[in-house]
This record gives C-alpha cells, sequence and structure tokens, in this order.
C-alpha cells in the first residue's frame, strides 16, 4: 500500500496484478509505504475502510481517494499458478508443481480449495459491503499505458516501471469447461475486471 498524502491518494496493492513494480517506482514518492506484514501491505477495500480510512480522517485527510488494479481473472490465476510453480516450493503444499493449470483452476472453484488453490478473490478485496467496486479509481492490469498516464498526471512525476516479483513464463492450458464454469461460478472476479476498463 502506498500513500500520497498531499495528493489525498492511496493506492490499495490487490495481489499479483504489479503492484511490487510500482511500489520499486513510486515508493520515493511517497509519504508513507506499507510493505509488512502482508495483511497491511496488501489490506483490501473492507480492512482499509474500518481501520486506516477512519486513522487518516481523524489526521485531516478526510476526502482521500483510492486506486487499484485489477487483473483479468484466468490471467490472474495463471500468476499465481506460476508464482507457487517455483522450485523452492516443491514438496510444499502450497506447491503447483505437480498440479496442471486446469486442476488448479478447478480446485481454486471450490467451495474450500486446497492449499495449493488457496489465493483469494480479487472481487472481494475490491468489493464492499454492498457489493459495489470500492475504490475510487480501478484500472486494468492490461491497461498499464492508462494506469501509468494517470498516475503521472496525478503526481507530477515521470514512472518507469521496473520488473520486478515476476512470475517464471510457462504455457498454461484451460479447457473450455473449466473457462466457462470460471466465467459461472466466479462472475463477481470478470463484473470487477470489468469494471477496470477504461
Amino acid at each position: 500500500m502506498l500513500v500520497f498524502w498531499s495528493e489525498k491518494l492511496v493506492f490499495l496493492a490487490v495481489p499479483k496484478t504489479g503492484t511490487t513494480a510500482l511500489e520499486g517506482a513510486l515508493a520515493s514518492r511517497a509519504s508513507m509505504v506499507m510493505r509488512d506484514p502482508p495483511h497491511l501491505k496488501h489490506a483490501p477495500v473492507y480492512r482499509y475502510r474500518r481501520f486506516l480510512h477512519p486513522y487518516f480522517k481523524q489526521a485531516g485527510g478526510e476526502v482521500m481517494e483510492t486506486l487499484a488494479v485489477v487483473r483479468n481473472p484466468v490471467d490472474w490465476l495463471g500468476s499465481w499458478y506460476r508464482y507457487r510453480n517455483r522450485d523452492e516450493l516443491v514438496g510444499h503444499q502450497n506447491s503447483t508443481s505437480d498440479v496442471s493449470f486446469d486442476d488448479f483452476v478447478q480446485e481454486y472453484m471450490k467451495g474450500k480449495s486446497a492449499p495449493f488453490a488457496c489465493v483469494g478473490s480479487q472481487a472481494k478485496f475490491l468489493l464492499d459491503g454492498d457489493g459495489n467496486v470500492g475504490v475510487t479509481h480501478l484500472f486494468q492490469y492490461e491497461q498499464q499505458d492508462k494506469l501509468i498516464a494517470y498516475l503521472q498526471e496525478r503526481l507530477g512525476t515521470a514512472i518507469t516501471l521496473p520488473q520486478l516479483n515476476v512470475s517464471p513464463r510457462m504455457p498454461l492450458e484451460l479447457s473450455e469447461e473449466n473457462r466457462a464454469k470460471l466465467h459461472r461460478k466466479c462472475a463477481d472476479e470478470f463484473r470487477v475486471w470489468e469494471a477496470g476498463a477504461r
């Protein structure tokens, strides 16, 4: 999470949406950088509103706007799958080294998934208690140019994104059956992603 106090902007870090690279590019420009612990760095909308917004408001930041990035749900799951496929996780319950991407997605869609597919939800991160997108500004990961243009104008600074925390490249195959099931069972994930289109 990055807080830009003078510009009244809080950047909420949705996992696996390029937030580490943005943090690397903008940390020196931010008033506050929350890197650790992970539940604070990746505080979702409900946690921000419950704990941090009241604190910021009390400190004089009552008109703070929020910004987040959302990724296509299939690509987002692919990033998690690749991240958990790295060698150092082999033998760990979170490893996907012996699981196909198709099986990973199928497991993710279960009510209670196995540890390797328990990766959270972009929709739960971004939706408020009424089911509405809970951030002021939402950008699709796939439209980086628009996100960067907005941040450069809002913050008055040039931005060059470093390559940080990049998951290893590998082919990802998802059956049409599981793709359709994902759209059906995780409709909110796609609704939130579509809301970020500009």
